[in-house]
This record gives structure tokens, sequence and C-alpha cells, in this order.
């Protein structure tokens, strides 16, 4: 199904309002801007670490803005900028990477707590 809907199944008001959507290209008045602030970020303290210069978003550490800036809006980076993101875009894969080699650790280690104990039990 190629998600088309059948013509008879949409009144004449309803095609006029899908026309003038927000977003859609419309007559007139293409309807309210919606603007995504984002999620509410709280941050501890009187003033955040860091903020985003160009959708004010808060951040506790600057390498959070920095990744934030490079997902968000890597069109605006200038060269120094992308350098900035690339490092701390490689130091974040190598914090998940410890991460996940510990995560497996304690599962394996677990594992064979719980095979011993039902080994002693049994």
């Amino acid at each position: 199904m190629d998600g088309h809907v059948p013509s008879e199944t949409v009144s004449p008001s309803d095609a006029s309002r899908a026309t003038n959507a927000p977003g859609c290209s419309g007559d007139d008045d293409p309807g309210p801007t919606i603007r995504d602030t984002g999620p509410e970020t709280a941050v501890r303290g009187d003033e955040p670490a860091a903020r985003c210069p160009y959708c004010h978003q808060p951040f506790h550490d600057e390498r959070f803005e920095t990744l934030h800036r490079g997902l968000e809006h890597p069109s605006r980076l200038s060269d120094r900028e992308r350098a900035a993101f690339e490092r701390a875009y490689a130091d974040e894969g190598t914090d998940i990477r410890w991460f996940r080699l510990q995560a497996l650790g304690t599962l394996l280690l677990l594992y064979f707590c719980m095979l011993f104990l039902y080994a002693v039990v049994t």
C-alpha cells in the first residue's frame, strides 16, 4: 500500500485544509510557524556551563554543547568547530565502548555467580 487515499473518501473541506496545513504550500497563509524548542533541560546551579549559540539550549558541559552543535547544526559549523566536534565524537565513542565492555563484564560475572549458586543449592 502506497499511502494514497482514494478521492471519494476525502471531502472538499478536508482537501483544502490539507493543502493549507502548516508546512504545506498553500495559497496565501501557510499557517502558524511551529518552532521546536527541543526537550526541557534542567541545569543544576545558577548558570549553565555552555549554551548553544543557535538554539540557546543549555548544557552541563561544553563537550555536550559541542556534540549538540555538530549533530543538530552541522551546516553552521566552521572548520575549527567541526574539528572540535569530530574530537568530541571520537572521545564519546571511546567512552561508550568502555561502558559496553564494563556492562558485558558485569553480566558475565553475574551469570557465573548465579551458575555457582545454582550448583551449590542443587
